[in-house]
């Protein structure tokens, strides 16, 4: 409670600020089943709990710091975890699930009209995890390390939409996507009829989902550090990879606020996961809840802001595959692009 009362160290040890810790305390308590019990207040569980994600802390260091035993701990972690892993449901999905708005960011006069029907993009990013011994190989990817490969979708707000976690490190992206688009066919939210994300070229360029030219440079950095765009192919991958780095910058807020997320312990596979979501979870309430917060004033301050750089997916060799309609409607989108330029 003392460090509650004082701004600076509550922001720094819960990753939030007062007045947000008891809107979540209070949703959690009422919505979703999170209780005191005779020896811990629901308000200690919840604080434990983020101090525990946010810095990262091991449960010795926390017994130490809450002087409480191991189990108490373990338990009331699982609790609080729980807790938030239902709220999920409710906190990770787009705002607007008919795509009927135009996003601000999109109304400028480098993206209008031509990118009015994108809403969103989709990447994936790397978690490192610890995994047994037997199956080390198949989460071990081109890190070197053990990961989980989780795919994302984000829009414009640099809020999550949909999340898959669970996948091994070795998958490709575009087994993680055609997985998740079938698997979880009543969950995705499949753009709507003439709007489409943004991806990567790792995965496919077919209606409602709109790749890079590939073969001609298109990472930010490789045209901060170059020459302007030239030629239609290259102006359009600019203009793609400026919208696109929402997921990165999105990624990045992620992992600089919930730092477990840097070097997951080794927790039950399961668990490990539902940490993931978790904290794709806090970062939307934190979102939604319109307060000012540090991490993300940086971003919405600075467009070019990186906080931390992704471990993502990157370039693969399973690459996506190509679609004759979208093929024409990229070309078109790439020659108005270009011809306003000239």
């Amino acid at each position: 409670m003392h460090t509650l009362n004082i701004p600076k160290d509550c922001y720094d040890m819960f990753r939030m600020s007062r007045p947000l810790f008891d809107t979540l305390h209070n949703l959690l308590v009422s919505s979703y089943g999170l209780k005191s019990s005779s020896n811990m207040s629901s308000i200690e569980a919840l604080g434990m709990f983020l101090w525990t994600i946010g810095a990262p802390q091991s449960f010795t260091q926390v017994k130490n710091r809450f002087e409480r035993s191991k189990e108490t701990i373990s338990r009331k972690f699982n609790e609080v975890l729980d807790s938030i892993y239902l709220m999920s449901i409710d906190v990770v999905k787009p705002r607007d699930p008919e795509f009927t708005m135009v996003h601000p960011r999109l109304q400028g006069s480098r993206f209008a009209p031509y990118f009015n029907n994108c809403i969103g993009a989709i990447d994936g990013t790397h978690i490192p995890v610890v995994v047994p011994a037997a199956k080390l190989v198949q989460h071990v990817g081109r890190h070197g390390y053990s990961t989980q490969n989780v795919l994302a979708i984000c829009d414009f707000d640099m809020r999550f939409t949909f999340v898959v976690a669970g996948w091994p490190g070795s998958v490709h992206d575009m087994r993680v996507f055609n997985d998740a688009i079938q698997k979880y066919a009543d969950k995705f939210p499949f753009p709507s009829h003439g709007k489409f994300y943004l991806v990567d070229s790792g995965y496919p360029n077919r209606t409602g989902f709109l790749a890079p030219y590939k073969g001609t440079k298109y990472h930010l950095p490789e045209f901060r550090q170059g020459p302007r765009p030239s030629g239609k192919k290259e102006v359009f991958n600019y203009l793609h990879s400026s919208l696109r780095n929402v997921i990165e910058r999105s990624f990045g807020v992620l992992k600089m606020k919930w730092r477990i997320l840097l070097d997951l312990p080794s927790y039950p596979m399961l668990k490990q996961t539902r940490i993931i979501h978790a904290c794709m979870t806090l970062h939307n309430f934190i979102r939604d809840s319109v307060m000012s917060d540090e991490d993300f004033d940086m971003c919405d301050q600075d467009e070019n802001y990186m906080p931390i750089p992704s471990q993502g997916s990157g370039e693969n060799s399973e690459l996506g595959e190509e679609e004759g309609d979208m093929n024409i409607f990229r070309d078109n989108l790439a020659n108005a692009l270009y011809a306003m330029r000239e």
